[in-house]
């Protein structure tokens, strides 16, 4: 059974919404955040990216960094630019980006599901982002940034948001990037078929915001016995054959200076490679393959049958073998959540920004993946196991600031 809750969000008028939604925080740096909402008072990034309001420079951990973000959400709430339903609702959010459209119900998650699996996670959490989190969402009172949530694609829930979408949606703008973004406020009727048909579904996969739930745990339990909302979290929760996964690309320094030859030797030795023309050529078409950008040239490599365990539904992974057959034996990156040599490109970034990271003299080599199925992300959440880090990259990503669930 899980538990998909109806509450009361605090949203931005029809009118502001466009202005107050922004991307999550942990997708753009404070530069980039300062530059986004420059010039204006609405934008949610003064809420989920603080900083931007104190002098540069400020560590984005000082207290003043969070205080001034539960001040910022007072004053968008005191501005009337974000205002209380006044009564529990479900919402629809539907997204379009180019030929690819994904429908989720907005809703809160129960935290006790959390803890007991029902909500399955694949990803192991870093301390110092779980901890970053967590202060955030207790300094605010409030989930500002919802989890993305998936489940087994279920035909009566299916119908059911199908019939609801008939109606005109509250908000329906298209951002900078070419994305299109609309809400429903279901009415009660809506709301609680769609909360009952959820209770049928038997499991929930984390996709995106392994922090931000394990953060909300973390406050209810020291929070636990208070009685307030602090018992769910907030989440968007799509089904899984809308699931968009790109890949979580890789980019890594030889620390021995190696020259590309002698590091295509290295390579060689454990993958089959071939030049490939461009970019475009390299980019993976199928699992066990990966394109390499080294010395101003795309190589394609391939997998040597044999050379990992095909029944374990981790090291099978493509970012497993990527890891296992390149990072730690070439490159000497044991540990990759905490290697400053090894750096993480989201599929998005496309082509281009892979070759500007080497060109630039920044990093040596960057390897393309193959992008992490939906099927492989349930096979190693249901086996209780953990995924290497940033094994998956979903677009489009959700916008902030427009629900908010306090407590």
């Amino acid at each position: 059974m899980a538990t998909v809750r109806p509450f009361r969000a605090y949203r931005p008028p029809q009118a502001q919404a466009a202005r107050v939604a922004s991307p999550p925080y942990d997708v753009i740096s404070t530069a980039e955040a300062r530059v986004l909402a420059a010039g204006g008072l609405h934008s949610f990034l003064r809420v989920s990216r603080p900083e931007i309001d104190l002098p540069e420079g400020t560590d984005e951990h000082d207290d003043a960094v969070y205080a001034r973000g539960a001040q910022n959400l007072a004053d968008l709430i005191a501005r009337g630019e974000l205002a209380q339903d006044p009564e529990p609702h479900l919402y629809l959010y539907a997204q379009r980006m180019g030929d690819h459209r994904q429908i989720g119900v907005v809703g809160c998650a129960a935290v006790a599901e959390y803890e007991q699996d029902v909500i399955k996670k694949h990803e192991k959490t870093r301390p110092d982002k779980e901890d970053d989190r967590t202060r955030h969402i207790e300094e605010l009172g409030a989930h500002d940034e919802p989890v993305f949530l998936t489940y087994r694609a279920d035909a009566g829930i299916d119908r059911a948001v199908a019939e609801a979408l008939q109606s005109p949606p509250i908000y329906d703008f298209t951002t900078a990037d070419g994305v299109e973004h609309k809400l429903w406020v279901l009415g009660r009727a809506a709301t609680a078929d769609l909360e009952e048909r959820f209770q049928a579904v038997p499991t929930l996969y984390v996709a995106d915001g392994h922090h931000r739930s394990a953060a909300a745990a973390r406050v209810h339990r020291k929070l636990r016995g208070d009685g307030g909302e602090h018992d769910v979290f907030l989440a968007v929760v799509f089904p899984h054959d809308q699931m968009n996964i790109m890949p979580y690309n890789r980019v890594v320094r030889d620390l021995a200076g190696r020259s590309a030859e002698a590091l295509l030797a290295a390579l060689g030795e454990r993958l089959d490679l071939a030049p490939a023309s461009d970019g475009a050529a390299a980019t993976p078409a199928e699992p066990r393959t990966f394109g390499l950008y080294l010395g101003g040239r795309w190589y394609t490599a391939r997998v040597r049958p044999g050379s990992f365990d095909a029944k374990d539904p981790v090291a099978s992974l493509d970012c497993s073998i990527c890891q296992d057959q390149i990072l730690g034996p070439v490159f000497g990156v044991s540990d990759p959540r905490r290697d400053k040599h090894v750096d993480f490109v989201g599929g998005i970034r496309g082509v281009a920004e892979l070759e500007r990271r080497v060109d630039s003299g920044a990093f040596t080599m960057a390897i393309h993946l193959y992008p992490t199925q939906i099927d492989e992300l349930f096979a190693v959440s249901d086996a209780g196991l953990l995924m290497p880090p940033k094994s998956t990259w979903f677009e489009p990503k959700l916008r902030s600031g427009l629900f908010i669930h306090t407590f």
